[in-house]
């Protein structure tokens, strides 16, 4: 796969005067942030292929784990496309994981973070606590409590969230599955995460 990163050596060239002349943003002007909020698309543009090289950095990290964690992600995107999960649902089932090596111990939000302006409020609710979710699997190997989900009991999205983690997530692992590789999911990445005005509306 290749990125297409034209748009990031554009910005890095340019010019002084198209850029804001402040030091301190107590200083800056109005003229200085018109500048500012027109990067700030250009900016927006380029996450789809940000989110693609996050992801790649995955190929190569095992954990200790079975299999990579980029393999985990497909895998996990894979089975459930496979089982006619809606291409938000395989979005979120792709990208749950894209924090494990920027925040270990708090990869989760990582992801939930970068989901929240694209999808449901479910399907952030269940990326942003998939961690707690999946622990009920193997937490108590670890000195944790597996059933620590708990707390999220009377929460709406709590049968969605552990359905996700038993049917998909945890079971991920698998080195003879055939996932689809990452190309297969760029399309959809690059839905939900197409260039964006400052309103938020799509740029066609």
């Amino acid at each position: 796969m290749s990125l297409d990163m034209s748009r990031d050596e554009a910005a890095s060239k340019t010019p002084t005067e198209f850029r804001a002349k402040f030091t301190t943003f107590a200083e800056s002007t109005k003229d200085d942030w018109d500048k500012i909020m027109v990067q700030l698309e250009t900016t927006q543009a380029r996450v789809a292929d940000h989110i693609i090289e996050q992801l790649e950095y995955l190929r190569h990290d095992f954990g200790g784990f079975p299999v990579n964690r980029l393999e985990h992600c497909l895998q996990t995107a894979t089975r459930a496309q496979r089982d006619g999960r809606d291409d938000e649902y395989v979005l979120c089932a792709l990208i749950h994981d894209i924090g494990d090596n920027l925040s270990p111990y708090n990869h989760a939000a990582v992801a939930a973070a970068i989901v929240e302006p694209v999808v449901s409020k479910a399907n952030h609710w269940l990326v942003a606590n998939h961690g707690v979710f999946q622990g009920y699997f193997f937490w108590q190997h670890i000195g944790l409590d597996p059933n620590a989900r708990e707390k999220f009991r009377d929460s709406e999205y709590f049968d969605y969230t552990a359905e996700f983690c038993a049917k998909y997530d945890q079971v991920a692992f698998d080195p003879n599955y055939k996932s689809e590789p990452l190309e297969h999911f760029e399309p959809i990445i690059r839905k939900f995460f197409a260039p964006r005005d400052r309103t938020g509306e799509t740029i066609n």
